[in-house]
């Protein structure tokens, strides 16, 4: 046997994982008052997993599940922060309403019987 069929089954079970917390993130945020405008919004540079706005703020939010949230933090690198700043400006090239929002990049951080933590503010943009 190939472990094509092997892959596939662990990646859709990944995949589930992901949404479960992308879900659960989105429900947190909206209990503290955020709109969530779009979900795992797929750009050149990457994919942004949550973007909300609350007053004059547009969010841009990375999702992280891991067994401890120490780890879940840690695995939002440089590079992936990077990234992230580059899919937020593909994606709000063509939101002319949201020209006016004030952006930030926050993190909510996931893991099993803890409840989620939410990064207000967890990096600046590089210019």
């Amino acid at each position: 046997m190939t472990k094509k069929p092997e892959n596939a089954i662990l990646r859709r079970l990944r995949e589930r994982k992901g949404r479960r917390a992308e879900n659960a993130a989105a429900l947190w945020l909206q209990l503290k008052g955020y709109r969530i405008l779009d979900r795992r919004a797929r750009t050149p540079a990457c994919e942004i997993d949550l973007i909300a706005t609350k007053k004059n703020l547009l969010v841009f939010v990375e999702v992280k599940m891991r067994a401890r949230q120490e780890a879940a933090l840690e695995s939002v690198t440089p590079q992936l922060r990077r990234r992230i700043e580059q899919a937020a400006r593909i994606w709000a090239t063509s939101r002319h309403k949201l020209q006016n929002h004030v952006w930030r990049f926050d993190i909510v951080l996931l893991a099993p019987g803890r409840m989620p933590r939410h990064m207000r503010d967890a990096w600046r943009a590089e210019n």
